[in-house]
């Protein structure tokens, strides 16, 4: 740990301004193991790997606003606002917070580490930008939580000083190769198919590409003309311009493989910068990668309140990037204006298949 601290201090000599994540990445070595050396702040461990995560959400209430933050390479998602209405009690070790406006689904199973952290910074009170920072058994993040201005930070210190870890090693798996996909040549397109015209309910997709163990992309090719269409890369862009201008409420998801956080409500403040284009708005931002989007999709399923249209964006791995949705609730059919968005949508050409 100690050579890693001094590895990174003369990284950071020559790249004052590179963020741990990056600073990771080009090291050769995992965000969470730079984090738990401190180099960005004291860090407490919490818990210990294996310990149920899921305990700590519903704590998380007492700190009052705070900032939720979930990305993946290309994507980060940040929303203020208080963990109301935890629910622990889910099957395959899930958690989803359900107040407005944080909206969260937590696949808690997948967490291995978490640290209190505590960063010099002159924005947080007492020079300390506090934060609760869970990892993967790879070491990457999957969730943060950092305190605000108005945060309880008397809630948080009793909840680090009840989770701390009287024993820690950190210690990081190495990440498997990415999964095969199943040739093409072994699935029942028309079997899938016919499932996924009888879909009633946007959750029940993810069991159906279980169930013909189809890759997401895998699928959206499966389905193109049918139900869905290839869009170019910077629809992504244009859907939020669309929204932004029409006052079109909407739904912004963003997720890696321990959490998904959900953005629903009006885009306001569009901001480009470099390869960032960003929603700036009070409560939410939104940071897109648009160098990294390798493909978009107009993706339609079928529910049982009617048609349900979105616009996903994938990298070059077939990585999900964001999912874009008009604003709904079950029981309420999509948003017109939001399917006139789509609409509007700059298309690609299908491939012949």
């Amino acid at each position: 740990m100690t050579d890693l601290r001094a590895r990174f201090a003369a990284f950071r000599e020559q790249n004052p301004k590179t963020r741990i994540r990056t600073a990771a990445r080009e090291m050769g070595v995992s965000e969470g193991e730079l984090v738990a050396t401190g180099v960005d702040g004291d860090a407490t461990p919490l818990a210990r790997p294996g310990s149920n995560w899921r305990e700590i959400i519903p704590e998380l209430e007492a700190l009052g606003e705070v900032m939720a933050l979930t990305r993946n390479d290309a994507c980060v998602h940040e929303k203020h606002g208080a963990y109301e209405g935890a629910e622990t009690d889910l099957p395959h070790g899930m958690a989803n917070v359900v107040g407005d406006p944080i909206d969260l689904r937590l696949f808690c199973a997948r967490w291995r580490f978490g640290f209190a952290v505590a960063t010099p910074s002159e924005a947080g009170r007492d020079g300390l930008r506090r934060s609760l920072q869970f990892f993967d058994a790879y070491g990457d993040a999957v969730h943060k939580v950092f305190l605000t201005r108005t945060s309880d930070v008397d809630a948080f210190e009793a909840l680090v000083a009840r989770h701390a870890a009287e024993d820690f090693a950190m210690e990081v798996e190495p990440r498997p190769e990415p999964a095969a996909e199943t040739p093409d040549a072994e699935i029942d397109r028309e079997a899938f198919l016919t499932a996924w015209a009888g879909l009633q309910d946007t959750h029940d997709f993810f069991p159906l590409l279980r169930d013909f163990g189809v890759s997401r992309t895998q699928a959206l090719r499966f389905a193109e003309g049918r139900f869905t269409e290839r869009a170019e890369p910077i629809a992504a862009r244009r859907a939020l311009e669309a929204a932004a201008e029409t006052e079109t409420p909407i739904m912004v998801f963003v997720g890696n493989r321990g959490a998904i956080q959900i953005h629903t409500g009006p885009v306001k403040k569009l901001v480009e910068h470099g390869p960032w284009f960003n929603v700036l708005d009070p409560g939410f931002n939104l940071h897109l990668d648009e160098t990294q989007i390798a493909e978009a999709w107009v993706v339609v399923k079928p529910t049982e309140d009617g048609d349900v249209t979105a616009l996903e964006v994938y990298d070059a791995d077939g990585q999900q990037i964001v999912q874009f949705f008009g604003e709904r609730k079950p029981g309420k059919a999509e948003l017109e204006s939001w399917r006139e968005i789509v609409r509007g949508l700059p298309r690609q050409e299908a491939v012949a298949a």
